[in-house]
């Protein structure tokens, strides 16, 4: 029986930090085929398209019939464990540090024989659940676990390094006045969370919801201006060293069409509250996210964005709005190439529409604060990087990736 992951004792401050290491990259452009499944949490495997083989890993040609035209096919995943070993003392540092490090050779039900990261209790011969993972390189990886509830997937530290579930962990919510902030509270308490910090702007107005966290266990209100760059260094210099994860909820929903006049001001203002205010928190506390990578059990795991998926194509009515977001989303880009140098997760939700009051002429559906609660602990909980919450974002997605001109006309007509 896999011990259960219990809360991490005290961190020894005389203990050197260990420093975050990854394990190795992509060998190959065309090792990238899995990426995408496994950043949104589908299982798929390369098939070719002529013969329709299913092959582990990638291969750049199919070894069945040589064709170079290989996809990415989901698949059920289900396996077969063959056989399995235990590494001991593994060659690299990454896996040496984490040793035991336990390995298994499945047969995938309909599909290939492939080596796949394995959970300690699989036995030979038992049925497994096989999960398409992205490893702290980010290279989508297999993963078997044994199947039923009672499987404990948390007690694996390989899993955990797969993952950035909140459990044990300390959070930063960037906006404790964003609607969706008392179901995000409630969803994370329930997923475990270690200690909950909700950064609040312009802490001089009043703050009617504080009444839903007083007395609340593990959750603090800090001043946090994110417009102010003595706020952002007040609450880094305090707390960044002991956050393992960021929740960006920054917005500032305002209406406006390109040729209106007196737009640009509060364009601007957008700009500042959904681009620029991240950026400053990002300055702040990534580079002690990044450092503490592999610091303990319950190391730095996350940075997770709220952006509209209207980031990716404009709402009419609200293109200055938009305009802000796909600003924030291309930054958020190259944030994620900077955190992976620690391992770091980043994490970019995309939604409709919301239940915010400044979203009250639009039209449903729309996403409300449970909703957006659900999505941020699932994303983390499994380790993803884009998760569409909402009818509305995944349609949207769904047309983008089918016709992208023929959505640029519908929205440009709306």
């Amino acid at each position: 029986m896999t011990p259960p992951f219990d809360p991490p004792k005290r961190k020894d401050p005389l203990v050197r930090t260990q420093l975050p290491l990854t394990p190795p990259g992509m060998g190959s452009r065309a090792s990238h085929l899995l990426t995408r499944a496994a950043a949104r949490g589908q299982f798929a495997l390369p098939r070719c398209a002529d013969c329709g083989t299913l092959n582990f890993p990638v291969h750049d040609v199919c070894p069945n019939c040589l064709s170079i035209r290989i996809e990415a096919a989901e698949v059920k995943p289900a396996g077969t464990l063959l056989s399995r070993t235990q590494a001991e003392v593994p060659a690299l540092p990454y896996f040496r540090e984490r040793a035991p490090w336990h390995v298994g050779l499945v047969q995938i039900e309909g599909g290939p024989q492939a080596l796949a990261h394995l959970h300690p209790e699989a036995e030979v011969g038992a049925a497994l659940r096989l999960y398409l993972k992205l490893d702290k390189a980010g290279q989508a990886v297999l993963y078997a676990a044994p199947k039923g509830p009672e499987v404990d997937l948390m007690s694996d530290p390989k899993w955990r390094e797969m993952v950035a579930h909140p459990l044990h962990r300390r959070v930063l919510i960037t906006d404790a006045r964003h609607f969706a902030t008392p179901a995000i509270v409630k969803a994370l308490k329930a997923a475990g969370a270690r200690k909950i910090r909700l950064g609040l702007p312009e802490a001089w107005k009043p703050f009617r919801e504080a009444r839903l966290y007083e007395g609340v266990e593990g959750v603090e209100i800090l001043p946090l201006d994110m417009t102010s760059e003595r706020s952002v260094f007040d609450v880094a210099h305090d707390y960044a060293g002991t956050t393992e994860i960021v929740i960006n909820t920054a917005d500032r929903i305002r209406a406006g069409r390109p040729l209106e006049p007196n737009t640009l001001v509060p364009a601007r203002e957008m700009m500042e509250q959904i681009v620029f205010g991240p950026m400053r928190l990002a300055q702040a506390f990534a580079p002690a996210l990044i450092g503490r990578g592999a610091d303990g059990p319950a190391p730095a795991a996350a940075w997770v964005n709220l952006f509209s998926i209207h980031a990716l194509a404009p709402l009419p009515g609200h293109l200055g709005w938009s305009a802000a977001h796909a600003a924030a989303h291309a930054w958020s880009l190259g944030l994620r190439a900077e955190l992976a140098q620690g391992g770091i997760k980043l994490i970019n939700l995309f939604m409709g529409p919301t239940e915010d009051p400044w979203f009250q002429a639009v039209v449903p559906p729309k996403v409300n604060g449970g909703a957006i609660a659900s999505g941020i602990i699932k994303a983390l909980s499994e380790g993803l990087e884009d998760y569409d919450i909402g009818p509305v974002a995944q349609d949207l997605r769904a047309r983008l990736e089918a016709n992208p001109k023929a959505v640029e006309r519908e929205l440009g007509q709306g």
